[in-house]
């Protein structure tokens, strides 16, 4: 067995590639546009793992966003997308200079959750060991869910 990917509906396909690509730092590694079915299906991948993306198409998260509007609900109902980062306090400082919501900081220097713009909670990990507890992050309370 093989993990090959993720995939998540999106209301707004421009908004998610904003949250996924341009703050979150993921790589768009390919597209398919299906007009009879009306849907375009992207595919990302964290830059660590789009040598295998590449080459075997995994570890991938697949946008999948129908042409004609659809209302999405329950969103967190799968659970959540999980990604390794180099340094959680700088990642999560651009995303909430850029207007993302911290739902749950990393008061321990290793785990934060956001969510995309479509409610899917996404949960960001420390790298290696947990860097020391650092403000504004440490005494940060919880907004919303995750």
């Amino acid at each position: 067995m093989q993990y090959l990917h993720t995939m998540v509906r999106v209301a707004d396909l421009e908004a998610s590639l904003h949250f996924y690509c341009d703050l979150l730092g993921l790589q768009e590694v390919r597209r398919k546009e299906n007009e009879k079915g009306r849907f375009t299906l992207v595919f990302l991948a964290a830059p660590a793992d789009e040598p295998r993306s590449t080459e075997q198409q995994s570890p991938e998260l697949e946008l999948t966003w129908n042409w004609d509007p659809e209302t999405y609900t329950g969103g967190r109902n799968f659970g959540h997308l999980a990604y390794r980062v180099d340094d959680i306090y700088a990642l999560c400082q651009h995303l909430q200079d850029n207007g993302v919501t911290i739902n749950r900081p990393p008061r321990d220097g290793h785990m934060a959750f956001v969510r995309s713009p479509d409610g899917i909670s996404v949960e960001l990990l420390q790298a290696g060991d947990a860097l020391a507890p650092r403000e504004p992050w440490a005494s940060m309370d919880n907004t919303g869910s995750w």
